[in-house]
């Protein structure tokens, strides 16, 4: 699964298996996991923006990468209920100065400098009206979520398609 039938990821992971192994005699499943997953190299922040700005092929390779528990998905809801929030609040800013730098740069708590771009982007392809529907439907997302925790990464999953696929919010 972590190669996706092709050989030269096969062999790839087949080799940090085996530099792991020089001083061990045996190796259990999960760190087999650990090393073969990527999620640790990906947060739930890099999701969320990314699916924030529409950047398909980099949210479908964090989704395709990352093994997720149901703890997982609660978190990447908040994210995203913390991200549009914040977000709400800069475009209503804006409606007043248009200088969108003043403002991601005046914003309290202050935006992190790595995440100005982003947040930029994201401004730029969001509307006002598009950010308040979709902290609606990610308020029902989070309840239907916790309701069917069975089927939870199918429901979060088809979700940020759904996002990733609706044009200008």
């Amino acid at each position: 699964e972590r190669s996706r039938g092709n050989r030269i990821n096969l062999i790839n992971e087949l080799n940090k298996i085996s530099s792991y192994l020089i001083n061990k005699k045996k190796i259990d499943y999960e760190e087999i996991c650990k090393l073969t997953n990527l999620s640790e190299n990906y947060n739930i922040s890099d999701l969320t923006d990314s699916i924030l700005t529409k950047n398909k092929l980099k949210a479908l390779n964090l989704m395709n990468e990352n093994i997720l528990t149901s703890d997982d998905y609660i978190q990447i809801i908040k994210s995203f209920l913390y991200k549009i929030k914040r977000l709400k609040k800069l475009k209503k800013e804006l409606s007043g100065d248009k200088n969108i730098d003043n403002i991601i740069s005046s914003h309290k708590p202050p935006i992190f400098w790595k995440e100005k771009n982003i947040v930029k982007n994201q401004l730029m392809i969001n509307s006002l009206k598009g950010l308040s529907i979709l902290s609606i439907k990610i308020n029902n997302l989070e309840k239907l979520v916790k309701e069917n925790s069975k089927t939870s990464g199918i429901i979060l999953n088809n979700f940020c398609l759904e996002v990733l696929n609706t044009t200008n919010n």
